[in-house]
């Protein structure tokens, strides 16, 4: 199941442009499909006797394999004009959906057949979910670390195909052997303490909706985790494997036989944890560097889950009700998923769901049941009037006051150990702090716009630099997550100043300026607008084409409240929405003059807008003498690795220059940029010009050629 999960989500990517929010899509997707295996496993070890069971799987199991070998259909294309993700389900569903289906009823099917067999073991068979997981696990992390950087995706496919084959073959094989074991399952429920069982281990309600919130916090804690990560701490590639690993591990403890010794201890360091977690990670996160910070939440994280997990594994039922059991926690793992995906994206403008979650951990601590409410809401619900007040007069307190009160539920986290026996009273007191520092960070950052969409968290900032003069002025900047995508400054005759990585002084600028007397009436397109800074160099006779796979960018770049480069310098231009890739596939050939590639610089790199395919695309949509500028400044990953070797395969001139500058005007930033040609003339002039540091691209011979087949993260990473 974990090398179907990301195989098939790698295959899908390039179709909604490498968004990270296609796995946290594919995430809800596979949770589902769990839900109705595990549903269909407890229909069918709860209605029929074992012989009827192994009939109809074997059916079942025997249908699936139509499906194979796994493929996407011909001619797909996303929708560009609202939110993809029912699209992307419906892809799953179509492609995997029968397969992943029968994967996923094996774990409870397996296990219930086994505690029918009369081995030893078969009383507690649940050590066989810790088995599971451990197995999980294992292909989780051999994915992006093996399989991926050694085998295409085609051949995955196939591989994949062979040993689900092998799967089926296996599963068949256990039923034929419970069918000659065993006569059939009533005899096993007619045993000698089969009345005594129905009388200790009947379900109540109560016991049922333990179990989903048990299981259902750690799921949305997992995607929240997962997204908080990528959009506050940092946008580092394959970050979401951690959190996941961590989520598999817990499973695999509580339920091991080490279980016991386990727990108390969880409970104990889930409180100490708490305080450095709260007071620095939400309230202060600036004291620590970016790597101490993660730590601290994958810490928080793990004791949470472990906790929540902890108390699940406590409660298991006996074998009796295993499979409602399993039924009930894949539904709570369904509905966090869906929370997270279709809920939190359209009621909260930033990952909230996460702060959510740790409170509501924080509830499930043994001792709910037993605390008097009344008594020990007091303090928390005085600390939330005082906090309403600080956070509605925010706008004419002064900057100390807030200060002040920030130090205040500093003290306050480090109070909150003191209530580590009563879950109510700390999880209150938890959920002041946490989000009365959210609001106080959200007033202190002068956040102007923020917004959610499928592809991640957009916001307009509004911040002061000193300028040229030593005076204070004030800009705006467009961040995606963590990572900034343009500013502009406010002054008017500065407003169509082309600053960070486009600035004049730097590789983009020097281009435009070398080719400025040639270039009146190029056509030029270009993939990824951010804030629209790129159009400053347009000129009345030009064309440009502009690419943005997120309908939200160019709702923001288009709003003169926030940017403006699109209403003084868009004379001639036209927007297209959708993959960039899909979009250029369908323009005329030799249409471009020059083609700039600005869509790496965020953690979420689509990677099919680097393979040799995409490469032989931009050069048919290129004139002969046409150029190509890729924008490759990356905190994380060398791209100009996988571009030199496209370079060297398809015969071409490259220049690249890595520009740091200095003692340059505000905002002008350090920016790498690499141009590509057909020939080597059509560079010359820039190699050889005294505006920049261009040199040759150099040679990697380590590097494995990225196709459309192949492409790997970690080859490449810093």
């Amino acid at each position: 199941m974990f090398i179907l999960q990301p195989m098939f989500g790698k295959t899908l990517l390039p179709f909604l442009g490498g968004a990270p929010a296609v796995w946290n899509t594919c995430m809800v997707f596979y949770q589902t499909l769990l839900f109705l295996g595990y549903l269909y496993a407890h229909f069918l070890s709860s209605r029929l006797n074992q012989q009827h069971q192994i009939q109809i799987h074997a059916v079942v199991i025997t249908i699936s394999l139509l499906a194979l070998p796994l493929a996407l259909p011909e001619h797909i294309i996303p929708p560009t004009d609202n939110d993809p993700t029912l699209w992307l389900m419906a892809m799953l569903l179509m492609t995997i959906g029968l397969p992943f289906f029968i994967v996923t009823t094996t774990s409870p099917l397996l296990q219930k057949w086994f505690a029918e067999t009369g081995h030893h073991t078969s009383n507690d068979p649940y050590y066989l979910y810790a088995a599971s997981n451990a197995g999980s696990m294992i292909a989780l992390l051999s994915y992006p670390f093996l399989i991926e950087p050694n085998i295409g995706l085609m051949d995955q496919s196939s591989i994949w195909s062979l040993a689900y084959g092998l799967l089926c073959v296996l599963v068949v094989s256990c039923g034929i052997t419970l069918w000659y074991r065993q006569k059939s399952s009533l005899n096993i429920a007619l045993s000698g303490e089969s009345s005594t069982v129905d009388s200790v281990t009947e379900l109540s309600w109560k016991t049922k909706l333990h179990w989903l919130v048990l299981a259902l916090v750690p799921s949305s804690l997992l995607l929240g985790l997962t997204n908080f990560i990528s959009t506050d701490i940092a946008s580092a590639p394959l970050l979401w494997i951690i959190p996941l690993v961590l989520y598999l591990l817990t499973f695999i403890l509580v339920f091991s036989k080490w279980a016991d010794k386990i727990h108390p201890v969880m409970l104990a360091v889930q409180a100490v944890v708490l305080l450095p977690f709260i007071a620095f990670c939400f309230v202060d996160p600036a004291a620590l560097p970016f790597w101490l910070n993660l730590t601290i939440h994958l810490i928080a994280f793990f004791l949470a889950v472990m906790v929540c997990h902890g108390e699940l594994a406590k409660h298991r039922p006996h074998t009796q009700h295993l499979t409602t059991f399993y039924l009930i926690m894949s539904f709570a793992g369904m509905l966090g998923g869906m929370f997270n995906t279709f809920v939190a994206p359209f009621i909260f403008n930033a990952v909230y769901e996460y702060p959510i979650m740790i409170v509501a951990a924080l509830m499930l601590r043994p001792g709910i049941i037993t605390q008097n409410l009344g008594k020990h809401i007091l303090f928390p619900t005085l600390l939330l009037c005082s906090g309403m007040g600080i956070y509605l007069f925010s706008d004419s307190l002064s900057q100390t006051i807030i200060y002040s009160a920030t130090n205040v539920l500093i003290l306050l986290a480090g109070f909150s150990y003191t209530f580590r026996s009563q879950p109510i009273t700390l999880a209150l007191l938890t959920a002041v702090i946490l989000f009365f520092t959210l609001g106080i960070q959200h007033l202190m950052s002068n956040i102007l716009h923020q917004q959610r969409s499928f592809f991640g968290v957009l916001s307009v900032r509004e911040s002061v630099l000193m300028n040229e003069n030593n005076r204070p002025e004030r800009y705006h900047e467009l961040f995606h997550g963590t990572t900034k995508h343009g500013a502009q400054r406010l002054a008017t005759q500065l407003q169509t100043t082309p600053l960070t990585y486009y600035s004049r002084p730097g590789p983009i600028g020097q281009l435009f300026k070398l080719f400025d007397s040639q270039n009146n009436d190029w056509e030029i397109g270009a993939v990824g607008l951010g804030a629209g800074t790129l159009l400053c160099y347009a000129k009345p006779q030009q064309h440009w084409t502009l690419y943005e796979i997120d309908p939200l960018v160019i709702e923001v770049a288009e709003n003169p409240k926030y940017f403006s480069y699109l209403k003084h310098c868009s004379q001639n231009s036209t927007t297209v929405v959708g993959d960039a890739r899909l979009s250029l596939a369908n323009e005329k050939d030799q249409h471009f003059d020059l083609l700039i590639m600005d869509a790496f610089s965020s953690d979420s790199v689509p990677t099919h807008l680097l393979t040799r395919e995409a490469m032989a695309l931009y050069f048919a949509k290129l004139k002969p003498n046409g150029i190509l500028a890729f924008h490759i400044t990356n905190r994380h990953l060398e791209i100009k690795k996988v571009i030199s070797d496209h370079a060297s395969h398809l015969k071409l001139s490259a220049l690249i220059q890595e520009y740091k500058p200095q003692k340059q005007p505000p905002l002008v930033i350090a920016a790498d940029w690499v141009v590509m040609a057909r020939k080597p003339e059509t560079l010359n002039t820039l190699a050889q010009s005294r505006l920049g540091n261009w040199q040759k691209l150099p040679l990697y011979f380590n590097i494995k050629p990225w196709t459309d087949d192949f492409t790997n993260i970690i080859g490449i990473w810093k």
